[in-house]
């Protein structure tokens, strides 16, 4: 993941994770199954946070806030295949004072295969809303308007 943390202090616009399409992500004819794709999706929300400075063990141990999917839409355009090199690109759109909103896509060799849109609440540990931290949004905004240059 060094290449995610380079391309953060570089000041990326979007967040790329590499994803290779193993035999478990696959249905009986190669291709990847459909919920896959939202697993590809969710790593790479995971990575781009994470070379930001904000990983989520210690937001929920440190913070007691969690990220939640509250809405979720995905368009499958191409299916991926089995040993297909994938890249998701993960850009976040909007940012309010307790949830998010995310758009990811799903490529292979520059080709779109599928495109997630989804906005994501700021919960606590007992799952109510709560507002982001101040700091933590504050560069959700930055990241989000480096993202429009």
């Amino acid at each position: 993941m060094a290449e995610a943390a380079a391309a953060a202090a570089a000041g990326a616009a979007v967040h790329v994770l590499a994803v290779r399409v193993y035999y478990e992500d696959t249905d009986a004819a190669g291709i990847v199954y459909h919920a896959n794709y939202l697993r590809f999706a969710e790593r790479a929300r995971t990575e781009m946070m994470r070379a930001h400075g904000i990983e989520s063990s210690r937001l929920m141990r440190g913070e007691g806030l969690n990220f939640a999917v509250v809405h979720c839409a995905v368009d499958f355009l191409r299916p991926a295949r089995l040993d297909d090199a994938l890249a998701v690109e993960t850009r976040i759109v909007e940012v309010g004072f307790a949830s998010l909103r995310a758009e990811q896509r799903v490529l292979r060799a520059g080709v779109l295969l599928a495109r997630i849109v989804l906005r994501l609440a700021v919960i606590d540990n007992a799952g109510r809303a709560v507002r982001l931290p101040a700091a933590i949004r504050a560069m959700l905004i930055n990241l989000s308007q480096s993202q429009e240059k």
